[in-house]
């Protein structure tokens, strides 16, 4: 479909019924997300020409839902993805070129005849397109040139991972255009995090792709990480009578590397004490027989730390049975207690660097006054700063986001739904 015609088709309503679905919303949201592809057209010909023939995608951001820091111990965890999205206007070329104009960042040109690491490229978003269309041909598949503008609302710094959602959406631009879809949601995850690992310079997991490639409720154990089994769990949470909110405390990230780093290292060197590199390796009665060693060795906030991911990691087991048997009353109660093992023993609410300062304890303290009895709460993400997540009754809505705004700002509490699907091509093809 060439521009124009795409422009008519989104003023038309012709899309209304899809974007309802996959972005879990009512005919109003439906219309304000054609206005928004309507504008990504627009600003698409201004760079590109008018009258190209040109296709829809979108990748999503996701969130954590269980499994706090269990990945880089081989555990499981239960992510999900947000209706919140970076999405591409895109059209082939032939000049096996890729250029991508995303909106608030300069365009970034990739020439593919070069598929090895540029040094001046780490850490920028040409590092992460090259990085993909590298592992794409190591794989044997089919590359070739594209010209696309995007546009992203997912929130930075929220926890919800645009790296993740970008990567994911640049190989399924490439997996539709030049492999006929053929390529599996979790590889496209595997071929963004090569990505970022080699080229972009960030030694991460494989949680945020996968979430965000996949779609959905999520469950993944990465207990191979080669080879992670991945379930996609089906609940429909947009009939559920629940939101999710991802509360922004507004906290100071600044100084918090060595918080973060600090967790992995505690937890490995537990592992160490038990003979293996990672806790998934380890037996629990074989921790628990070692406890007074592992406390005079690597100290008790190692040993809480440990006793977090065997709790939590069976947690986010439960939880994602407890939403296959579309018990969400148990969902809830689960992630209430993976959230407070979290506070207590994970100890990754506030640093204890600068103890006066616990906005994500206040929010959870006030969360669990609004909706004990009703709700679920926990940490979003790695912790220490940042954000909490919270679901909340429909109900209760616009009771719960007037608290915790009173507190936190306006607009710090973010609205939002788990989306059903992952990264796609947006075509109503998605709808049978």
């Amino acid at each position: 479909m060439n521009t124009a015609k795409a422009a008519q088709s989104m003023q038309a309503g012709n899309y209304n019924e899809l974007f309802s679905y996959i972005y879990s919303t009512d005919d109003a949201g439906a219309l304000k997300q054609a206005k928004r592809y309507e504008g990504a057209i627009a600003e698409f010909e201004t760079l590109y020409g008018k009258g190209k023939e040109v296709e829809f995608f979108s990748a999503p951001g996701r969130t954590e839902v269980g499994g706090n820091h269990t990945d880089h111990q081989h555990g499981r965890v239960l992510a999900g993805s947000v209706n919140l999205d970076v999405i591409a206007v895109c059209a082939k070329n032939d000049e096996r070129i890729i250029r991508i104009k995303s909106e608030g960042y300069a365009m970034d040109t990739i020439d593919l005849s070069d598929l090895t690491v540029q040094q001046q490229e780490i850490n920028k978003a040409s590092a992460l397109i090259r990085g993909i269309a590298a592992r794409f041909n190591d794989l044997g598949y089919q590359i070739g040139g594209f010209d696309a503008y995007t546009t992203s609302n997912v929130l930075k710094g929220s926890g919800l991972s645009s790296s993740a959602a970008f990567e994911v959406l640049v190989g399924t631009i490439l997996n539709h255009a030049y492999n006929s879809g053929a390529i599996s949601a979790v590889e496209i995850a595997q071929i963004g995090q090569y990505a970022e690992n080699y080229f972009f310079g960030k030694p991460c997991g494989l949680m945020d792709q996968t979430a965000s490639s996949v779609g959905g409720f999520v469950a993944i154990d990465f207990k191979d990480p080669a080879h992670p089994v991945v379930e996609k769990i089906d609940f429909d949470f947009a009939n559920s009578g629940y939101a999710l909110c991802i509360v922004d405390t507004g906290g100071n990230h600044a100084d918090l590397t060595g918080d973060y780093a600090d967790i992995p290292a505690e937890m490995k060197q537990v592992a160490a004490l038990c003979g293996k590199q990672v806790l998934r390796e380890v037996e629990e009665h074989v921790f628990y027989e070692k406890l007074a060693e592992i406390r005079k060795e690597a100290g008790d906030r190692a040993a809480l730390r440990a006793m977090h991911f065997f709790a939590d990691n069976e947690k986010a087991k439960e939880e994602a049975e407890a939403l296959k048997a579309g018990d969400f009353e148990k969902f809830k109660s689960i992630l209430i207690a993976s959230g407070q093992s979290s506070f207590n023993y994970l100890q990754n609410v506030f640093t204890p660097k600068n103890p006066s300062e616990q906005g994500l304890s206040l929010a959870l303290a006030i969360s669990e006054k609004l909706l004990a009895g009703k709700g679920a709460w926990r940490v979003h993400g790695g912790g220490f700063a940042g954000t909490i997540q919270a679901f909340v009754p429909v109900s209760l809505l616009n009771e719960y986001k007037a608290d915790i705004e009173k507190v936190f700002g306006n607009d710090s509490c973010h609205v939002l739904s788990i989306r059903p699907v992952g990264g796609i091509k947006v075509d109503n093809s998605i709808l049978r």
